[in-house]
């Protein structure tokens, strides 16, 4: 594909995304699904749903972790943890379709190649970064789907259970705040194991130059 082609493409699609995010919001969405969350079946087919849209609307991936959490208690980790696998796969692909031989795309395959497909993903997925920036960056450094799917399970774990553990405790799921599942705690040590899985493979990469 021309890269022309590619960069109007990724313009285009970045331009929709942010028109759909400033005409919705992840609290209007709480707000609808309140209602589906008395029956399991129900929700469950509107999470699935919510998931499969979700990337159009740069919405946090969170959002599925609390409404899950609201609706099926703690046991909706299992499914808020695969929703949030399936929904980080769009801008995966899309990145990966879109990527060129820039020096962005080689410094993340460097970085890729150095500390291994799975740990990158865990690694990155385990900073405080947006999921859609993680999963764009996966797929222009070329990591395999299997590695990428795989690593964002892990990676994402922290994040999905205090997703989860905040629904389970809101009393109404249309007054959830997503911020009440970002304990500072969480944040720091998920951020220290980031760190750790990070800097051997950059201290060699750094070492190398």
């Amino acid at each position: 594909m021309d890269r022309r082609v590619r960069l109007g493409a990724g313009v285009g699609l970045i331009a929709l995304v942010a028109a759909l995010a400033a005409l919705t919001s992840p609290a209007a969405v709480l707000g609808r699904l309140a209602w589906v969350a008395a029956d399991p079946l129900r929700l469950t087919l509107a999470l699935v749903a919510v998931a499969v849209v979700r990337p159009l609307f740069a919405w946090p991936t969170t959002l599925l972790a609390v409404a899950a959490g609201y609706g099926l208690g703690l046991g909706g980790f299992p499914l808020a943890l695969a929703l949030v696998v399936v929904t980080s796969l769009p801008p995966y692909w899309v990145a990966g379709l879109s990527a060129g031989d820039g020096s962005v795309a080689a410094a993340g395959e460097r970085l890729v190649a150095e500390t291994g497909d799975v740990r990158s993903v865990v690694g990155s997925r385990l900073l405080p970064l947006p999921s859609d920036v993680v999963s764009a960056g996966a797929g222009v450094a070329g990591v395999p789907l299997r590695a990428f799917a795989l690593g964002t399970a892990v990676g994402e774990v922290p994040w999905v259970a205090a997703g989860v553990v905040a629904g389970d405790s809101f009393a109404r799921l249309s007054t959830a705040s997503l911020s009440a599942a970002m304990d500072p705690r969480i944040v720091v040590g998920a951020a220290i194991l980031a760190g750790l899985a990070f800097a051997g493979p950059a201290y060699r990469l750094y070492a190398s130059r």
